[in-house]
């Protein structure tokens, strides 16, 4: 089925980016989240982003004025109503996007797509809330959407090769690299870099070295361009700790028991650099590293 219209449900960092890219490939985009004023400040995040492409001769300020255009703010999912996809990116919570799959079910015409930026809630379970299974995918973006190329395409045990066909032409034609996996906890990139962030948070957690120092590691050591510890800063130090109960309830295994420094600084509200805190001190909420 031909793709025109997308919705997007969360106009955060994720939900952002993704109504960027999508508005860059030509759609016409819904910004929603539960107040104008939250999709008002997305759609600020969307300008201030594609401002930053044009500097960079990425796009054409042209381009850049028509993407903006494209996309529309509200705090009302009703006005989802005509959306040939939407792609949900809220909060890292099953009961929460369940009712709102639930809901959108109802909004939707027949033969929408709904689709979840989730990065390890079953897409069988979310499926399942719908009457719609068929039409429901997972539709992983990683941060920063508009620079990085992976999508992530899970398929729920009902999803159907005709969603699954339009989600990845899509994806495409957003100039990104879709890749298909299972419905598994964690799917592929969580599965394999949670444990990796997990036991770099047990290294500092019994003593074996500082923050710094494992990271530092990692990035000459392994060539990665980022340390775990930044990275899980940048992730959201709750949302890595959600990941990793996803994965310990979901597969069964004391490997991906999440290590109780992760767990207590997230009960401090240490989230990492969107709060000014977490491995690392930031000069505020989502600003920049102090210097040690």
């Amino acid at each position: 089925m031909p793709i025109a219209r997308i919705g997007v449900i969360g106009a955060g960092q994720m939900g952002a980016g993704i109504a960027h890219v999508a508005a860059l490939s030509g759609r016409d985009v819904v910004l929603a989240d539960v107040s104008a004023d939250l999709a008002g400040k997305g759609l600020a995040v969307v300008r201030k982003n594609l401002a930053r492409q044009v500097e960079k001769g990425k796009i054409t300020p042209e381009a850049a004025d028509a993407a903006l255009g494209r996309i529309v703010p509200s705090g009302d999912v009703a006005a989802l109503a005509e959306a040939d996809l939407v792609v949900e990116a809220i909060v890292e919570n099953e009961g929460v996007k369940r009712e709102l799959f639930a809901r959108l079910d109802g909004i939707l015409p027949p033969g929408a797509i709904l689709a979840s930026n989730t990065s390890s809630i079953s897409i069988t379970r979310l499926g399942a809330a719908t009457k719609r299974p068929e039409n429901v995918i997972g539709m992983h973006f990683m941060n920063p959407v508009p620079v990085m190329q992976l999508v992530e395409v899970i398929r729920g045990i009902a999803t159907s090769d005709e969603t699954t066909a339009a989600v990845v032409a899509a994806a495409k034609e957003m100039g990104k690299v879709p890749v298909e996996c299972r419905d598994f906890p964690g799917f592929v990139s969580n599965r394999v870099l949670m444990p990796m962030i997990n036991e770099a948070v047990f290294a500092v957690h019994e003593g074996v070295a500082t923050p710094d120092a494992v990271d530092t590691i990692m990035k000459l050591g392994m060539n990665h361009p980022m340390g775990p510890l930044t990275l899980a800063d940048f992730i959201g130090l709750d949302t890595c700790l959600a990941i990793l109960r996803v994965l310990h309830q979901g597969l069964g295994d004391d490997k991906y028991r999440p290590c109780p420094l992760l767990v207590q600084m997230v009960d401090a509200g240490w989230m990492g650099k969107k709060a000014g805190r977490g491995f690392y001190r930031y000069s505020g909420p989502g600003g920049e590293k102090v210097p040690a």
